[in-house]
């Protein structure tokens, strides 16, 4: 009686992300011809959880005219800024039986550039993605380049943004399949990136497992080794990648289905809370990206639902 009872469970969480796409989600990523009001951007894209692309957001921003590597060298050039640096250009991500985290490597942006334009070698892959609002904390020469804020979506969502981050990497620096529990306003401000999206109803068929974390360090010759982190609980998270899926172990994730959209210069992607990206980039594209704290409203409570029921169920 249990089992069939634990079957019957399964069976509906299957036919769960089927029924949500039919309703909710689009079959591409909608494109806006330009920045929506707040009331329509709360309305149609906000309150539903979907995604979007909004062009001729960004034109009065001076970034998007001024800001190439030339400039960055010219304005921050000696400044030090926080990288991440891996052998294989993956941070945060699943490497074997660990997941493992960057080295963290303090640098003048300089060098990094210098990296990026084929002047200079650097072990590994960098990218500086520190998060915790790296613009205004070891940006702030580049502040006057862009807005505070989203005005739009900061009345639509009535706060600031929890964080501003500056984006800058090489094109084999890669962020592996996640969720986050922010409001994202990613603008592309030179190159382009590209995105593999999953909304929160796939969780049914996206695996997670639990890993030791570790860290990547970075030897005086230029080798990496991987050290566990002492004393910290085992981190769960999804161990596949979604451009070549181990369908053999992972069965179910061929039938969730991907939007895949591309982010062009002087373009924000609206990322709803909770929807699972990966995303690549060209070499030496620039982005910043704005983080507005998720509501922990009824759509949170739903997807923790269905999570648990996911685990519990031993659906993946």
């Amino acid at each position: 009686m249990a089992e069939a009872a634990l079957d019957a469970v399964r069976r509906e969480l299957r036919e769960f992300p089927a029924a949500a796409r039919e309703l909710s989600v689009p079959l591409a990523v909608p494109h806006l011809d330009e920045p929506p009001s707040p009331l329509h951007f709360y309305r149609d894209w906000v309150c539903p959880n979907r995604p979007c692309i909004i062009r001729n957001a960004l034109q009065h921003w001076p970034a998007l005219r001024k800001w190439s590597l030339p400039y960055l060298r010219a304005t921050v050039g000696s400044t030090e800024v926080s990288v991440a640096v891996t052998p294989d250009g993956y941070a945060d991500a699943v490497r074997g039986d660990r997941f493992v985290m960057p080295a963290e490597r303090r640098l003048p942006l300089s060098h990094v550039l210098d990296v990026l334009e084929g002047r200079a070698q650097h072990p590994g892959v960098l990218y500086v993605q520190k998060q915790c609002s790296n613009l205004p904390t070891e940006l702030p020469q580049l502040l006057p380049d862009v807005e505070p804020h989203v005005p739009w979506a900061s009345e639509a969502l009535g706060k600031m943004p929890d964080a501003v981050n500056f984006w800058l990497g090489e094109a084999a620096a890669v962020t592996s399949l996640h969720k986050d529990h922010y409001e994202n306003l990613y603008c592309v401000v030179s190159g382009e990136k590209h995105f593999l999206l999953h909304p929160p109803s796939d969780r049914p068929f996206i695996p997670y497992e639990l890993y030791t974390q570790a860290t990547y360090q970075l030897t005086e010759e230029g080798s990496f080794k991987t050290v566990d982190e002492e004393a910290t609980e085992k981190v769960p998270w999804i161990p596949l990648d979604p451009l070549a899926p181990d369908l053999a172990r992972y069965p179910s994730y061929c039938q969730a289905q991907a939007l895949r959209c591309t982010v062009q210069a002087g373009e924000i992607l609206y990322l709803p809370a909770l929807w699972f990206h990966h995303v690549q980039q060209s070499h030496g594209c620039i982005a910043v990206n704005f983080w507005y704290d998720m509501e922990y409203d009824l759509k949170y409570s739903y997807f923790q639902l269905l999570d648990s029921l996911t685990k519990v169920s031993g659906l993946n």
